[in-house]
């Protein structure tokens, strides 16, 4: 009789220790982008993490800040299925990029964490003034006097030629 006791208590441990871990499925993150711990050299204008599971649509947070802690995300939050998506403001220093995140998703438990990514700013490439005034070999054609009498001759040309054309087939209808 004591053995039929320790085997049910043994086996009640078992169902309440082993059947609630078989049926919880964690979220998980899957991917980022930017990949964590990748250097960028084109500033983003996104952060976009994967989870394993379908997050709800309201609950998310995700936080994104410089090298000096200040927050250079936009606020703007967008959650489709397994994606949520901030967006960023222009990046224009360069270092290490903080992610933090806090994602739900149904009958889970939050996945919270943080990654980081390292964006280095492009060197500043400054443009060269325009010169003001064209010179001799930039002078356009069309400001030529002689261009300009040239096309309203064949302007002229063109007329005549549709007036001869439309008077011949005026003539051609009426010989029917």
């Amino acid at each position: 009789m004591k053995i039929t006791r320790a085997i049910r208590f043994l086996a009640a441990i078992a169902i309440f220790v082993f059947v609630p871990m078989a049926s919880a499925s964690a979220n998980a993150l899957i991917t980022t982008a930017p990949i964590s711990g990748s250097t960028v050299t084109t500033a983003p204008t996104s952060v976009t993490l994967t989870t394993q599971s379908a997050l709800l649509a309201d609950a998310n947070e995700i936080v994104v800040t410089d090298p000096a802690g200040v927050r250079v995300d936009d606020g703007t939050l967008t959650v489709n299925d397994v994606n949520a998506t901030i967006g960023l403001k222009s990046l224009v220093d360069s270092g290490i990029y903080r992610v933090s995140y806090v994602l739900y998703s149904e009958g889970d438990v939050p996945l919270e964490g943080s990654f980081t990514f390292n964006f280095s700013a492009p060197s500043v490439i400054t443009p060269t003034e325009p010169s003001p005034t064209p010179t001799e070999s930039q002078t356009p054609a069309s400001s030529s006097w002689g261009t300009n009498v040239f096309i309203i001759f064949i302007l002229v040309v063109a007329f005549f030629v549709f007036i001869g054309l439309a008077l011949y087939a005026r003539k051609l209808f009426r010989d029917r």
